[in-house]
């Protein structure tokens, strides 16, 4: 299966604070959220699948300041992973340490129906802040837009707005980027503005609520493909909707 025909999930959460239990959280979360799903492999150094028998124990020990390794479902034909790692103060919005979490699995039907619980699992299991899950072709040019005049000059694609780099962004509530399915926590939401129903009816009716407050929102019905003009254009009316989402409001 290409790297083309995959989902992709990020969320970012406050730093771990040693085995504080987000990890194995976050792999219960994927697991309970996409049936008959078992993570009880790792990878390793030379690139062979080894079981983990004492998965949840193994996870437990490695589970350092710095995140947790990758574990798979071992499955070559039908791959689904995921891993966390830290991300330092200086690269981060508002200076504040964060732990970020990605997870792939295949965009088939099945992903596709229990892909708004698969990130909802993991954002609620690491304490997410903001995450999203986006195909992988979409995602590649949403990550276009984010350019620094020195360090990435150029002109975000299809006429989408500049975003800034994470570590310009004030608050680390502030989402950096949108995605097709849209992660919110409750901090997040009240940080942007949503929702306000009146103008939100839209996004709203393919929106949930989680057992935190946050939110799952949902862009368009089917995944996103900027190669369809209807999900680019709700794509824009996102961005226009949400102007601190990528850092591009200047407090007063």
């Amino acid at each position: 299966m290409t790297t083309r025909n995959r989902l992709g999930i990020i969320v970012y959460a406050p730093a771990l604070m040693g085995n504080d239990g987000r990890t194995l959280a976050v792999v219960h979360g994927m697991e309970q959220a996409l049936p008959g799903l078992r993570l009880e492999w790792m990878v390793s150094d030379d690139g062979r699948l080894v079981p983990l028998p004492q998965r949840d124990a193994w996870l437990a020990e490695g589970a350092k300041a710095v995140g947790f390794p990758l574990v798979c479902n071992g499955d070559e034909s039908y791959p689904v992973t995921v891993t966390g790692w830290g991300r330092p103060a200086r690269l981060s919005a508002g200076g504040q340490s964060q732990f970020e979490v990605h997870a792939k699995l295949p965009l088939d039907e099945a992903s596709i129906t229990a892909a708004p619980s698969v990130l909802e699992g993991i954002a609620e299991g690491a304490h997410a802040l903001w995450g999203h899950a986006t195909p992988f072709r979409a995602g590649v040019e949403i990550a276009g837009q984010t350019l620094d005049p020195v360090h990435k000059p150029g002109v975000p694609p299809r006429g989408l707005p500049a975003l800034k780099f994470p570590e310009k962004i004030r608050s680390p509530e502030i989402p950096h980027r949108l995605g097709w399915l849209n992660y919110w926590s409750a901090a997040a939401a009240q940080t942007i503005g949503f929702p306000d129903p009146p103008r939100d009816a839209e996004l709203l009716s393919r929106a949930r609520r989680t057992a935190t407050g946050g939110w799952v929102v949902r862009l368009t019905e089917t995944p996103l493909d900027l190669d369809t003009p209807a999900h680019l254009e709700a794509l824009l009316r996102a961005y226009e909707r949400f102007p601190e989402i990528g850092g591009r409001v200047t407090p007063g």
